[in-house]
């Protein structure tokens, strides 16, 4: 889908890549800078150390690790996808000298070039790999089940479960650290209009009834209340390193193919084929959301590029003709749906995640009545 987000009416930040039309809560300020921008100078500056401070941040993190972990066979856990972010948050583990148990977690999408990445990552630096293969036919009946239901955020089936998988596997191993790629200077933060709440297991079941055909017996799910269970009762703690030194995704990524032999694979997520389908055809056509803008309005926050290199980057189709044509129908088939199937879910109207139960649904009523009862003491 090609188009000019520039080109009609329309209120837009002057520093970032956002505007009324694909985010239509935005607030400027009397700079006509948003909220976003104004969101992430907030994360950034609670979330990331830099210089000594973050030297200092990541030795106390390492010896806190390395201690956590005497006696055990391993002292982290690292999930990987064959992206940068978490190939290279495994590269810095083995610098760092800890003992990392390497994890996958294959829900039948992975891309031949993430395969590899993960195979090279994982014989260079001598660690162990444990795959999780998710159930295809369960998977593929969840992902089927959700873009049925006309929702936005179709991938937060394998985003749920991924996470199902970290803890559990931490728990088993009694493993207390899982580290994490993710980083505030490259993802920033992001409007809840772009997402769902990833731990809406309710949301999750409920689509699920109403569209799925099979048993989830058995599928890894994880909840707010199972979530706080492994971290409160268990002690597992999740941590986000690269927060703590100077992270450039483009330097990293040149570093990787030059250290590891580590191929670049597109767009953000793109490893996998299903997201990148998702987020470059589906969300765009269906939702009128492009996730570029926000991968690259955080780049831009962070002065990795510029206002001018992003809008370039922006105006350049989201898809190759000829791969998306192969996609579209790679994505049809696999999903068991005729052409005409996917065409015809593809122009119904979007539904909300809150049309179905959803823990945000009762999040927001006992605000309400937290409100009520405070106003009554009043």
């Amino acid at each position: 889908m090609h188009y000019n987000v520039w080109a009609s009416k329309m209120i837009s930040c002057l520093k970032c890549l956002y505007t009324s039309e694909v985010y239509p809560g935005i607030k400027l300020d009397a700079e006509g800078v948003c909220d976003v921008c104004h969101n992430y100078d907030t994360l950034a500056a609670t979330t990331v150390k830099g210089g000594n401070q973050g030297k200092q941040a990541v030795q106390d993190l390492v010896t806190q690790i390395k201690r956590s972990g005497q006696g055990k066979a391993y002292d982290c856990l690292v999930g990987v996808s064959g992206g940068v972010d978490s190939s290279y948050i495994a590269y810095l583990t083995k610098e760092w000298g800890l003992r990392p148990l390497i994890l996958h977690v294959d829900n039948g999408w992975n891309s031949e070039l993430a395969v590899q990445n993960i195979e090279i990552l994982v014989d260079k630096l001598g660690f162990d790999l444990y795959t999780e293969v998710l159930d295809w036919n369960q998977m593929k009946d969840l992902q089927l089940a959700f873009f049925k239901a006309g929702v936005l955020d179709i991938d937060l089936p394998f985003d749920n479960a991924f996470m199902a998988v970290l803890y559990s596997l931490a728990r088993q191993h009694k493993i207390k650290y899982i580290i994490s790629g993710h980083n505030t200077l490259t993802e920033g933060w992001m409007p809840s209009s772009f997402c769902h709440y990833k731990l809406d297991t309710l949301n999750l079941k409920a689509i699920h009834s109403k569209f799925g055909t099979l048993s989830l017996n058995g599928f890894p799910m994880i909840g707010p209340l199972k979530l706080a269970y492994y971290q409160k009762c268990k002690g597992v703690k999740m941590v986000s390193p690269l927060d703590y030194i100077s992270y450039n995704k483009s330097e990293v990524k040149q570093f990787l193919t030059e250290r590891l032999g580590w191929r670049d694979y597109g767009g953000k997520h793109y490893e996998n084929i299903f997201t990148k389908f998702y987020q470059g055809h589906i969300l765009p056509q269906k939702f009128s959301i492009d996730k570029r803008i926000a991968h690259l309005s955080t780049l831009i926050c962070s002065k990795q590029i510029s206002r001018e290199e992003a809008l370039i980057e922006l105006d350049k189709e989201p898809y190759d003709a000829d791969q998306l044509l192969h996609d579209k129908n790679f994505f049809a088939k696999k999903m068991d749906l005729t052409m005409e199937q996917f065409e015809q879910i593809m122009n119904e109207a979007p539904v909300s995640h809150l049309h179905y139960n959803s823990y945000l649904t009762w999040l927001r009523l006992l605000s309400r009545w937290k409100r009520k009862i405070q106003f009554w003491k009043q």
